[in-house]
């Protein structure tokens, strides 16, 4: 069984830069290499929604309009590990981010996708 197990979070002041990872567990040798992977995020009171999402190889990705040029989602095949390096945070950022695999064919569909299950999340906290 796949274990996505997401760490990194912490608490930052507004301005600040955190690192996200998200490593998959469980999975055979190479089939991580296959997944697309998508972070989200869960503010308090508020739904999860999707933040950003990366192609199975690396060379396409995807973001929310409001973390264009902050965030970037990148991955590392070889650790069955994706990444989410968050720059210049701001208060709303505040939030438990998740990670998450699938297949799409295009990576806005993650956006809207119903996943089965999720890990435990990671907190980020941003304070001014």
């Amino acid at each position: 069984q796949v274990q996505l197990v997401e760490s990194g979070g912490g608490l930052v002041q507004t301005g600040g830069s955190l690192r996200l990872s998200c490593e998959a567990s469980g999975r055979s040798f190479g089939t991580f290499s296959l997944d697309d992977m998508g972070w989200f995020r869960q503010a308090p009171g508020k739904g999860r929604e999707f933040v950003a999402a990366i192609n199975y190889n690396g060379g396409t990705t995807y973001y929310v309009d409001s973390v264009k040029d902050r965030f970037r989602i990148f991955r590392d095949n070889a650790k069955n590990t994706v990444y989410l390096q968050m720059n210049n945070l701001q208060s709303e950022d505040t939030a438990v981010y998740y990670c998450n695999s699938a297949h799409v064919g295009a990576l806005a569909a993650m956006s809207t996708l119903e996943f089965p299950s999720w890990g435990q999340g990671t907190q980020v906290t941003v304070s001014s």
